[in-house]
């Protein structure tokens, strides 16, 4: 009996090390499936909750899809007129900046570095027949990176599309699929796995909830603050850079750009631009050292220094996914982990021998 135990043991782990290889081997392919599993476990429980309205399954799950794809479509239509706006400021207002490199940048160039520059179509166009050397090589570098820009481009584009599709079919068939791992649990170890199961989806669930949170506090926090600091479109800024927060860089860095751009189009001297900078700043502070260490990791039982550590722990691993994935997957091992506890504190290595 010990030798069969030992044995089954042998094959579990054996067989989870090929998954592990398995899963790193098709890395490449399963961003749109893991994408897709994200957002169907995300979106479930509004599909149960529309199907024990009344509503079939199918047609629960098409309204979820359209819910969802309404939400992308505000977010773009947010986005989209403050570009162009944006866009014709610039357009309009860059012979002020080409006088004004005239005026403060050339001075400056040529007597700091000898370089005798003017900011106009006519000296701009000489510069560049002068160096078409250069020109022509930076181009086709450029040329070389557009290429590979542009498959990268399509491959986004493919995995932007296949996910609704792997979404769809997980919603539909979401219980039936979980019934079908569940019975694939050796019986000896079910009880077990299922209450754990339970507690990581307790855990995932209160993550969210404390993820909504500090979305919503942040694009409070940068709305008030840029509009404070006068900043033309600061509503929009702010809420588009609160609720992209929850991927990481995407929401800092988008609405940190747009801030910057419009700070710097209005030419009035650096005092804009500095009150971005320090709106980011300590906003980046708040999120990273107080609003994700508290509203997420007490919710999900991390000491905030454990958040953090996560953060950064799996973000050198893993990059982008890694911090994206970085707390769920902590709630998920802490589970484990305490499990492993209990069957430590009750192992006799650790009651001692005479036990």
């Amino acid at each position: 009996m010990p030798t069969d135990h030992r044995l089954q043991t042998a094959l579990w782990i054996s067989l989870g090390l090929f998954s592990l290889w398995l899963l790193y081997l098709l890395g490449p392919i399963l961003a749109p499936f893991l994408l897709a599993g994200i957002l169907a476990y995300v979106c479930n429980p509004l599909v149960d909750r529309l199907q024990r309205l009344g509503l079939p399954r199918v047609l629960a799950v098409l309204v979820v899809l359209l819910l969802l794809l309404a939400l992308m479509a505000g977010l773009v239509l947010i986005l989209a007129p403050l570009l162009a706006e944006e866009a014709a400021v610039l357009a309009a207002r860059l012979p002020d900046a080409l006088a004004l490199a005239n005026e403060k940048l050339t001075p400056w160039l040529r007597a700091n570095f000898g370089i005798r520059l003017r900011f106009d179509p006519a000296s701009l166009k000489k510069l560049a027949t002068e160096n078409m050397d250069s020109v022509q090589t930076i181009a086709q570098h450029l040329y070389q990176s557009l290429k590979i820009g542009g498959v990268a481009l399509l491959g986004v584009l493919i995995n932007l599309l296949l996910a609704p599709v792997a979404m769809f079919y997980l919603l539909l068939d979401w219980h039936p699929l979980l019934g079908r791992l569940e019975n694939a649990i050796p019986r000896a170890w079910h009880g077990k796995t299922v209450g754990m199961a339970r507690d990581v989806d307790t855990v995932l669930s209160q993550f969210l909830r404390g993820q909504l949170l500090v979305m919503l506090v942040l694009a409070v926090y940068y709305s008030g603050a840029l509009w404070l600091a006068g900043l033309p479109s600061a509503i929009a800024i702010g809420l588009l850079t609160g609720f992209l927060i929850f991927v990481p860089y995407l929401g800092f860095a988008t609405g940190f750009a747009l801030a910057l751009l419009v700070a710097a189009l209005q030419f009035e001297g650096l005092g804009p631009v500095a009150a971005v900078l320090m709106i980011f700043g300590i906003g980046q502070l708040l999120e990273g050292f107080l609003l994700t260490p508290f509203l997420v990791g007490e919710r999900i039982g991390l000491h905030p220094l454990a958040v953090i550590f996560a953060l950064m722990a799996f973000g050198q691993l893993f990059g982008f996914f890694g911090i994206l994935l970085a707390l769920p997957a902590s709630a998920a091992l802490l589970v484990g982990l305490r499990e492993l506890r209990a069957v430590y504190l009750r192992s006799r290595f650790y009651r001692g021998a005479a036990e």
